[in-house]
């Protein structure tokens, strides 16, 4: 058997490949599908099956390329209707050389959840592993606020019932294999561990200790944002995205074409590190750090105007395009050649952002004319905040703009200092004159010895 585990950074999503007897299936695969194209010709298989555990809401689904490029069948749930594809029921089962793989339904995520087993015929008639999708992670289980708060109650009764009645029966033997790990929006408190298995879930996992009754009560009281973003990853994923062929060769702009397009109305993100971007960035720019586009894009960016990237010397443009392309984005229109050096090199306007240590912060922060922000998760304010700060998460930052004075010093903290740069950065697109953020925000307060309140 050939089973390899593809992760995609940023989203902390994992597909799978597993292959046997010159066949493979993939199950969840990511848009960018080169990798599993690359898996199959290194062990000379056949992509036969792509498999979807559900309609994905935070990337892009890759079926549509397997489809097209390998003339993969796609398998998805039933109580949906895609319109690509093929549907199946509980009970339908697929070969793999020596592989089984058997179908269960998992309703509670979304309605049309999947969770797939695997046996090894070879070795034994028992289930050897299960794909869970995003009904259960290592130490957590899928979020049920999908359809809104109408349906919470109903997708938590089903998502019990799908997990104590068909999964977790499979036996504490078999290794469970999710779509997402630790980072993931798609669940609260994912745990980060490689593998896990049911046994080990049932001691472990905090959500199936109850019963029926006080499961239901505990999903109903979780607190998870949707990022707007994941409606147009359910409408894409259930029509089918455009199809692609290739990852998309980016153009170099000079600088004169970057400024134009700017005016015009394009989104300027810059990749750097954050402490880069504060030290110096173009004008009217936004900061998401390379590894935090996964997350953040998705809240800040839309999908008509051009997208042009900055990064430091160009060297990181690939990796960008496969994030963003995951979310969906075909709106990305090039990048600056010659990254930011070459703006700078032209003698070209720029913009800096103040720095604050958490000490400046100690001395200053009850002060009457400065506003502190913190734009971390109201979960992660409620455990613990600086006296006085005000929450707003930063995913909802341009949308809540008026409870923001324009009178006073907006300083801005969140857990070590990256998305309180993005938070400036939006403020200064929007005209706020006097923003400043803090170097190691809360870790490094809570690092120094200073106080938080709950």
């Amino acid at each position: 058997m050939i089973f390899e585990t593809v992760k995609s950074d940023g989203l902390a999503h994992k597909s799978y490949f597993i292959g046997s007897d010159g066949d493979a299936a993939v199950i969840d695969p990511r848009r960018d599908v080169d990798v599993y194209l690359e898996i199959a010709a290194t062990n000379n298989l056949e992509i036969k099956y792509v498999f979807e555990t559900h309609r994905n809401e935070d990337f892009t689904i890759g079926s549509v390329e397997l489809q097209q490029i390998a003339g993969s069948d796609v398998l998805h749930g039933s109580k949906l209707n895609f319109l690509y594809g093929k549907s199946v029921k509980e009970g339908d089962s697929f070969q793999l050389g020596k592989l089984e793989l058997g179908i269960l339904e998992t309703p509670g995520h979304t309605k049309e959840s999947l969770s797939i087993t695997l046996k090894d015929k070879s070795a034994s008639e028992g289930v050897y592993l299960v794909f869970t999708g995003d009904t259960l992670f290592a130490g957590a289980t899928g979020r049920i606020d999908i359809y809104g708060e109408s349906e919470k109650k109903k997708n938590a009764e089903q998502l019990y019932d799908s997990i104590f009645h068909k999964i977790l029966p499979l036996g504490d033997q078999v290794i469970i294999c999710p779509a997402h790990g630790a980072g993931s929006v798609c669940g609260a408190d994912i745990k980060e561990q490689e593998t896990t298995t049911i046994g080990h879930e049932k001691k472990t996992n905090k959500s199936l200790q109850y019963y029926r009754e006080a499961f239901i009560k505990y999903k109903l009281a979780e607190k998870l944002y949707i990022p707007p973003y994941f409606r147009k990853m359910e409408e894409f994923n259930r029509e089918g995205p455009y199809f692609m062929g290739r990852i998309p060769q980016l153009k170099a702009l000079k600088i004169d074409e970057l400024k134009r397009l700017r005016d015009e109305g394009a989104q300027i993100v810059d990749v750097r590190q954050p402490t880069s971007f504060s030290g110096a960035h173009i004008p009217n720019s936004l900061s998401i750090w390379k590894r935090g586009l996964s997350v953040f894009a998705g809240w800040l960016l839309n999908y008509h105007d051009p997208l042009i990237i900055i990064d430091e010397d160009g060297s990181s443009i690939d990796q960008v395009t496969r994030y963003l392309m995951r979310l969906g984005y075909d709106n990305i229109y090039g990048y600056l050649g010659g990254g930011f050096s070459n703006w700078y090199m032209n003698a070209e306007p720029i913009k800096k952002m103040e720095l604050w240590s958490v000490q400046k912060l100690k001395e200053k922060y009850d002060e009457p004319q400065i506003f502190l922000l913190d734009v971390r998760e109201i979960n992660d304010w409620e455990e613990g905040h600086i006296e006085g700060s005000y929450p707003i998460y930063l995913g909802q930052l341009k949308d809540r703009l008026d409870e923001i004075p324009r009178d006073k010093k907006i300083v801005i903290y969140c857990d070590a200092g990256n998305k309180s740069t993005i938070a400036g950065s939006i403020l200064e697109k929007n005209n706020y004159e006097d923003v400043a953020t803090v170097l190691g925000s809360i870790k490094a307060w809570k690092k120094a010895g200073y106080p938080v309140v709950r």
